[in-house]
């Protein structure tokens, strides 16, 4: 699979930055409004997904094994878990405490430790979405041979 035409791919670059910024906006003022680590998540990964659509399964090399998406997934969770136990350390005993100061209501850092687990949340997500994709190419491209 070669992937479409020049200006499908160039196209497709242009709108993925946008749709991964949007994404990464969605995590980091999900505190703020509607969204967060869950809903940036899936749009960063839809980013992800439309560029290897458009650049087709040959793109990435993609072969049976532990790759990149793999261990960022597993990173972001033991980041959020190490963030839920750091309350006990830093906190009242209490798992996952708020220890950051909470800021002024509305401002961007104003939340605590919430905008952590927001980014490590989005990264776990959009990790373990593009690794379900990525598989179904996998299986897909296995199953033609």
């Amino acid at each position: 699979m070669k992937g479409m035409t020049l200006i499908v791919k160039k196209t497709t670059q242009l709108i993925a930055g946008m749709i991964f910024m949007y994404g990464i906006y969605v995590i980091v003022h999900g505190h703020l409004t509607p969204g967060g680590g869950f809903a940036g998540g899936v749009v960063i990964a839809g980013s992800l997904i439309l560029i290897t659509l458009s650049n087709g399964g040959d793109f990435m090399k993609l072969i049976k094994e532990e790759s990149g998406t793999t261990i960022i997934e597993s990173l972001a969770t033991i980041l959020v878990i190490l963030v839920a136990v750091s309350g006990f350390i830093f906190g009242t005993k209490i798992f996952f405490n708020n220890f950051l100061p909470k800021g002024i209501v509305g401002h961007l850092v104003s939340a605590g430790v919430l905008p952590l687990y927001n980014i490590f949340v989005g990264t776990e997500v959009a990790a373990s979405i593009f690794i379900i994709f990525l598989s179904l190419i996998i299986f897909k491209e296995e199953s033609k041979e």
